[in-house]
C-alpha cells in the first residue's frame, strides 16, 4: 500500500529516494498524519540519516540577489517576499532544499528565533505601503520627533559674537581703569610731595575747590575730586582759609586734610622744600617754637640716627631735615624734640623709594646725590628743569669742570638777599665752586623728594651751562657751547643792571 503525502513533507520510497514535500505520511501512527508537529520531527529524522550515509540532498545556492541578512552564525536567512494577493504563497522548495516552515496560524504560532538569527519584522500587509505616505512625518520609536541635524553656524552669527565679546571687554577695561582713577588704590599713603599753600575763597563750592586744587596740582582731576568729595559727603565741610597741601596728594589725603580739625593745642607747621636749618629756624617756625633749641638739635645727630650710614662725613642734619607739613604737640617744650624727629623719619621713608642705581654706576653715595638734590633746589624755581640742572652738574663733574653755581657761596655766607661781592666769589674756601671743582663738603640746603630723584637720575643731554632767562620767573637757558653761554651771561649782566637787581618777573 503506497502512503499518502501530506504538504509540507519528505517522503522516502522503499529503494531509499527521498521524494519532496506532499509525499511523505507516517505509516507508524494512524493518528499522526493530522499532526504536523510528528511529520516535522519525521522528516528531520529522515533527513539526518540521508545525510549520515551521504546519500541525503544537497543545498542548493541561493541566488545572489535572494540572499537574505547573515546572523551572527553565519547562518543566513532568506528574505521575506510580499505576495502579489496580499497572502503569503506556500511554494514548494526546490529539490534538495529544506523547506521553510508553515505559516503561523492561531492554533500553530510562530515559533521564537534560534540562537544566533535575528527576527525580522513582517512585511507591510496589503494595502499598506512601506514608505511613509507622503506628508507623514517621521516618529522616533518612544516618541516625539526625530533627531534635526546639527546646523552649521551662520558666519554672521560668528561676526555679532565677537563684536558683543569686543565691546564688553573695552567696557571692563573702561570700568576698571575708573574704579582705579576713582579710588586710586596704588597712591600709598597719598600725601604728595612738597608743599602747596592753597587759599580756598568765602562761598566757594565743591566744583570752585576742585577747580582750585587742580591748578595747582595738588589733584590730577578736577571732576574726579568733586565726585569724590561729594561721594564722602563732606562738599560742605571745607571753609574758606588757607591750607598748605602737597604736589600729586591722592583724594582720599586731600580730603581729610581740608575737612581735618585740629586738636586744641596742636600746632602745624610746613617746612617748604630746599631751606637750610638756619632759613628754616629764622623764617618758616612759628611762635611756641623754638629756633634756638632747633639749631641745637639739629647741629648733630642724635644717636637715634646715624649720617655715616648714607656717606656723609659730618655729623650735621643738614640735607636730611625732610620738608613736608608736620603737626606738633601741644606741650611747647616736646614741639621741637617731636619737629627733628619726625622730619628724619620723612627721610628715611622717602629716600627709601628712589633708584640710587644710575648715581651708584658714577661712584656716587647717597650723601653725594643730597648735596646734588640741594643745589637743584636753590638753582631751580621751573620743576621740569630739575633733570636738565641735574644734568649739568654730572656733566661737569665728569669733565673736571667747576660747577660755579653762585647758591654755594650765599649758603656759606648766609646771604641770600643782597649782591655776592667780588671778594667772596674770590675766596678759596671747600664752597666756591667757581674755584674749586667737585662737590661741597656738605649739602647747601634740605631737598625735596623731585629733587633727590632728578639727582639720581639727571637727564641724558650734554648741557654745560645755564643761565637765567631775562623777564622769566626763576627759568633758565641751557647750552652746551661755551659761545652761546657767554652771550647768554652777558645779555643776563645788561638786564640786572638796567633793573638795578635781579631781572625776573614773577607777578
Amino acid at each position: 500500500m503506497t502512503p499518502e503525502r501530506g504538504d509540507g513533507d519528505w517522503f522516502v520510497d522503499p529503494e531509499g529516494n527521498l521524494s519532496g514535500p506532499g509525499e511523505l505520511q507516517p505509516d507508524t501512527d494512524e493518528f499522526g498524519r493530522d499532526d504536523p508537529a510528528a511529520l516535522e520531527r519525521e522528516r528531520r529524522r529522515r533527513e539526518r540519516e540521508q545525510r549520515r550515509k551521504g546519500r541525503g540532498p544537497k543545498r542548493a545556492a541561493t541566488p545572489k540577489g535572494e540572499r537574505g541578512i547573515t546572523g551572527s552564525f553565519g547562518r543566513l536567512r532568506r528574505k521575506r517576499e510580499e505576495p502579489a494577493t496580499g497572502e503569503r504563497a506556500a511554494a514548494p522548495a526546490p529539490t534538495g532544499e529544506r523547506a521553510p516552515p508553515p505559516p503561523p496560524t492561531a492554533e500553530r504560532p510562530a515559533p521564537p528565533p534560534t540562537k544566533g538569527e535575528q527576527a525580522v519584522p513582517p512585511p507591510p500587509t496589503t494595502g499598506e505601503q512601506a514608505a511613509p505616505r507622503a506628508g507623514r512625518r517621521l516618529r522616533r520609536p518612544g516618541g516625539g520627533r526625530p533627531p534635526r541635524s546639527p546646523r552649521a553656524p551662520r558666519a554672521g552669527n560668528f561676526h555679532r559674537r565677537r563684536i558683543a565679546a569686543g565691546v564688553a571687554a573695552l567696557v571692563g577695561i573702561l570700568l576698571v581703569w575708573f574704579l582705579v582713577a576713582f579710588f586710586q588704590p596704588f597712591a600709598g599713603d597719598g600725601k604728595g610731595e612738597g608743599s602747596v599753600t592753597v587759599e580756598i575763597p568765602e562761598g566757594s563750592d565743591a566744583a570752585d575747590i576742585a577747580k582750585i586744587l587742580d591748578e595747582q596740582g595738588v589733584v590730577t582731576s578736577a571732576r574726579l575730586f568733586e565726585w569724590r568729595l561729594r561721594l564722602a559727603g563732606k562738599a560742605d565741610d571745607i571753609q574758606a582759609d588757607t591750607y598748605t597741601l602737597a604736589s600729586g596728594m591722592s583724594y582720599g589725603a586731600a580730603i581729610d586734610q581740608l575737612t581735618s580739625t585740629a586738636e586744641p593745642g596742636i600746632l602745624s607747621v610746613t617746612i617748604p622744600e630746599g631751606l637750610d636749618r638756619n632759613q628754616i629756624a629764622a623764617q618758616v617756625l612759628p611762635e611756641g617754637v623754638s629756633s634756638d633749641e632747633y639749631l641745637r638739635l639739629t647741629e648733630a645727630a642724635p644717636k637715634s640716627f646715624d649720617p655715616r650710614r648714607y656717606g656723609a662725613g659730618s655729623a650735621s642734619l643738614e640735607g636730611f631735615l625732610f620738608p613736608a607739613t608736620y603737626e606738633l604737640p601741644p606741650d611747647e617744650t616736646q614741639r621741637v624734640p617731636s619737629l627733628v624727629d619726625q622730619q628724619l623719619q620723612a627721610f628715611r621713608d622717602n629716600i627709601s623709594r628712589v633708584d640710587m642705581s644710575y648715581a651708584k654706576k658714577k661712584n656716587l653715595t647717597i650723601y653725594d646725590v643730597l648735596i646734588i638734590a640741594s643745589m637743584i633746589d636753590k638753582e631751580v624755581m621751573v620743576g621740569s628743569e630739575r633733570d636738565d640742572v641735574a644734568a649739568v652738574i654730572y656733566n661737569r663733574l665728569s669733565k673736571g669742570i667747576p660747577l660755579g653755581i653762585d647758591a654755594t657761596t650765599r649758603f656759606e655766607t648766609q646771604n641770600y638777599t643782597e649782591q655776592i661781592t667780588q671778594a667772596q666769589l674770590d675766596a678759596d674756601t671747600p664752597y666756591n665752586t667757581r674755584i674749586n671743582a667737585g662737590l661741597t663738603p656738605t649739602p647747601i640746603g634740605n631737598p625735596g623728594l623731585a629733587a633727590v630723584k632728578a639727582a639720581a637720575r639727571p637727564a641724558q643731554v650734554n648741557y654745560l651751562y645755564f643761565v637765567v632767562k631775562p623777564g622769566t620767573c626763576g627759568e633758565h637757558s641751557f647750552t652746551a657751547s661755551e659761545a652761546e653761554f657767554e652771550r647768554l651771561a652777558a645779555e643776563y649782566q645788561q638786564a640786572l643792571q638796567a633793573e638795578g637787581g635781579s631781572p625776573t618777573d614773577c607777578e
